[in-house]
């Protein structure tokens, strides 16, 4: 087994090197450039996002939509994650976490443009899209669509289920001694009731919890800033300096050249965010939404909320707390996080508990979205064998979610890693080749000032 865990991460750090990272940074900056810097939309989008268009062909509103989206992308890996970009590749490692984020809005914009566009009504009525459809529809890469729905299905009993139910079982069992057992029963329990009402269950849950317990979080963060205000000029300094040259480094960090840091910002980044990964569209393709342009607006909004804040905000806390505190061992990830946020009595550890267990839930439920329209697509028009698959998928990922809770799964968190760039590879296909369609809709209803506008694109009837 030991064996069997070293290869599956050799493959999983050889699969997120360099290559995967060009591939998907690259993307970011082309579609940056290609659709005129959309990221110059950013507040017309959040204002967007909080718009009601309930005369709109779709199931959940934009709102909801990008509510379920959040809460699959905002999760452990934004707190944990930005520690172990600072742990190994120092304090400009923000700074390329950061960058990547501003980056990615461009890709995610995209991807959710293509998703309203090529998506399909299932014969019960329901909204179905992702790429998936943008692969069959727009570049008849059928082969490349069942790839991405098997690669998705897959994944989401990895990152997307069984780590963040053992983050909630960990945290809880050392720290208030609650069994295991009891709670892989309970937030099995919770996950069935929810997922058992759909896309408009999952919603709504998210669209109450994402809002609070980013909020929350976020405070938490300012009132440690807060505390370490006096530092915060050299924060900022030095993670600029460091991203760009390794003698920069100090405070208590260890000497890291500049490619690790970039390496390791730019991968939590894109792992963060998920602009690329291609599960975000599979909700956004849900949405009401009169025109593919307005809600890719309204997707953009994930990533500059994930990264550009969330993530962003994390790693000033991080740095801030090892000039301020020397004694802040900033060579362990987990280890840095607790300890940082450790420095403010009660209120500290009480936010970073609920941030990891809040950010976890919501990323089963958004996760399990995902498994489910993907298993859905794989069954095609098989009404029969579609309900027992779903009904089927549903269970196991209901049992997942104990089995991680009572579980060690080291080796899961790399197999997962394995399957979400296995996602992306198409995905990304779907982004470049159909970039054309992409600049020719954004030039229609964006550019010329037509949002409010309804599309006359047809919707393929399954």
């Amino acid at each position: 087994m030991s064996s069997f865990s070293d290869i599956v991460a050799q493959i999983s750090s050889a699969i997120w090197g360099w290559p995967m990272i060009i591939l998907l940074l690259g993307t970011h900056i082309f579609m940056t450039i290609r659709l005129k810097f959309p990221q110059r939309n950013i507040f017309k989008a959040i204002k967007l996002s909080f718009a009601k268009d309930k005369d709109a062909t779709g199931d959940v509103s934009q709102f909801g939509a990008l509510a379920t989206a959040l809460a699959a992308t905002i999760g452990t890996g934004n707190i944990v994650g930005v520690a172990t970009a600072v742990a190994l590749g120092g304090p400009g490692a923000v700074l390329w976490c950061w960058i990547t984020g501003l980056f990615g809005i461009a890709t995610k914009y995209s991807e959710g443009l293509l998703a309203v566009k090529y998506r399909a009504r299932t014969p019960k009525g329901n909204m179905i899209g992702g790429p998936m459809f943008a692969l069959r529809k727009g570049l008849n890469a059928k082969l490349l669509a069942v790839l991405f729905c098997i690669f998705t299905a897959l994944a989401a009993f990895g990152i997307g289920n069984t780590v963040q139910s053992n983050s909630i079982s960990l945290l809880l069992n050392e720290t208030y001694g609650i069994s295991k057992i009891w709670i892989g029963i309970i937030l099995a329990v919770l996950v069935l009731l929810v997922t058992v009402f759909g896309v408009k269950g999952i919603a709504s849950v998210c669209s109450a919890l994402v809002p609070f317990m980013a909020l929350f979080y976020v405070l938490g963060c300012l009132v440690i800033l807060g505390l370490n205000w006096a530092y915060l000029g050299d924060t900022i300094s030095l993670i600029f300096k460091s991203a760009f040259s390794a003698r920069a480094a100090g405070g208590g960090f260890i000497g890291t050249s500049v490619m690790m840091a970039a390496r390791f910002g730019i991968a939590r980044g894109l792992f963060s965010n998920e602009s690329g990964l291609g599960s975000a569209p599979i909700v956004a393709a849900a949405a009401q939404t009169r025109n593919p342009v307005r809600q890719a607006l309204v997707s953009s909004t994930g990533t500059f909320w994930d990264t550009v804040v969330v993530c962003a905000i994390t790693g000033l806390v991080l740095v801030s707390s090892i000039i301020a505190h020397p004694d802040i061992d900033s060579t362990q990830g987990a280890a840095l996080t607790k300890a940082a946020f450790d420095k403010l009595p009660i209120i500290g550890p009480l936010i970073l508990n609920v941030g990891i267990i809040t950010f976890a839930f919501s990323t089963i439920l958004g996760w399990s979205y995902y498994g489910d329209k993907a298993v859905e697509y794989l069954c095609g028009s098989h009404r029969r064998i579609r309900k027992v698959a779903l009904v089927t998928y549903r269970v196991l990922w209901i049992v997942a979610v104990y089995i991680g809770a009572v579980m060690s799964l080291s080796v899961v968190w790399n197999l997962a890693d394995i399957m979400n760039a296995l996602m992306a590879v198409p995905n990304l296909i779907s982004v470049l080749l159909l970039s054309g369609v992409i600049v020719a809709e954004t030039r229609k209803y964006l550019w010329n000032d037509k949002l409010d506008e309804y599309s006359d694109d047809d919707v393929l009837q399954l």
